[in-house]
């Protein structure tokens, strides 16, 4: 499993990122640690705010390439319970994603 995943930091900012463990994932974005990523390095990670499973990396990398395109209101609605069709449908197969 694969999974593509929204953060939010301190500045109210929104970073997007795809792992296959995302705990793993979520606590070196935290702690800053050197496998994190630069962009979470100098902006605090606050919460987990939004997470999708995919079956191959390679659908999860087509997710976070179509998130990060999109703009803060679109990435905030997401957040928020819209479903990935509204705003990427035509562009991905939005059934082969699982909201957690």
């Amino acid at each position: 499993m694969y999974y593509t995943y929204m953060l939010r930091c301190s500045d109210n900012s929104i970073y997007t990122g795809m792992t296959s463990n995302l705990e793993r994932r979520i606590d070196e974005h935290l702690s800053k640690n050197k496998n994190g990523a630069k962009y979470t390095k100098s902006h605090n990670v606050i919460k987990l705010e939004a997470a999708w499973k995919s079956k191959n990396k390679s659908l999860a990398c087509k997710l976070e390439y179509q998130i990060k395109i999109l703009n803060k209101k679109q990435k905030e609605s997401l957040i928020n319970g819209e479903k990935l069709s509204a705003y990427l449908k035509g562009k991905i197969d939005c059934r082969r994603y699982r909201r957690i």
